[in-house]
């Protein structure tokens, strides 16, 4: 098997195709049903027969995650650089893991990566390179899909409003970041429409990206390595 080496990571990234679990990451401002969703892909998947996980990030259950935790509670503050790093470190505890699930066949279902990271941050300000540094070197996923929803609309979901982000104003600045963030792994989905709709169109999109990995095989890419 041939074998590359990012120096920014120090971590091995395979340059053939092997077969392989799926790394999808479902992403969109705050209540635009992300985490609903994810529950029902993960049924999905797992009723076909395919070896799934559920992530979330930030991951509160590490040291690092409740601190993370503290914060977007309110029950603790910090600076921005600092929160931001955090976030990043979070991602970066579980990032072994992650290869060696996917490597031996699990496919992975994130609620939240890197793209909420860097798109909350650069919305508080920060420079969107800054943000973007810490993340290189972690595992690219297979397929994004955007859940699109207005922050208005999000707004009147039932919860919004009680963790530290949930502004429509900063959802909106959010949503300008995460446009910008786009590229060809990303799908955009209407969250706006039937609940039903939604998990279909996710759905197909992730299957195809499933088998692919799972028969086919797909080489592991990193973030924002190039």
């Amino acid at each position: 098997m041939e074998i590359g080496r990012n120096l920014t990571s120090g971590l091995t990234t395979e340059s053939i195709a092997k077969p392989r679990g799926a790394l999808i990451v479902l992403e969109g401002l705050d209540r635009s049903g992300k985490s609903t969703q994810c529950a029902k892909l993960l049924a999905f998947l797992k009723g076909l027969g395919h070896p799934t996980e559920l992530w979330r990030f930030p991951d509160r259950e590490t040291s690092v995650g409740q601190m993370i935790s503290a914060y977007l509670s309110n029950k603790s503050q910090l600076d921005d650089h600092t929160i931001h790093l955090l976030f990043s470190a979070n991602r970066w505890e579980k990032r072994s893991l992650m290869e060696e699930k996917l490597r031996t066949g699990t496919t992975l279902i994130v609620d939240r990566y890197s793209y909420s990271g860097v798109a909350f941050s650069s919305a508080k300000g920060l420079s969107i390179d800054w943000c973007k540094a810490p993340e290189i070197g972690l595992l690219a996923p297979d397929s994004v899909l955007y859940l699109d929803i207005s922050p208005e609309r999000a707004a009147e979901r039932g919860g919004y409003g009680d963790e530290r982000y949930e502004r429509v104003e900063f959802q909106k600045k959010v949503a300008n970041f995460y446009q910008t963030l786009r590229d060809s792994s990303w799908k955009v989905i209407d969250a706006g429409e039937a609940m039903e709709e939604v998990e279909k169109k996710i759905q197909e999109v992730v299957l195809d990206q499933v088998k692919e990995c799972s028969t086919k095989g797909k080489p592991l890419n990193l973030l924002w390595s190039s």
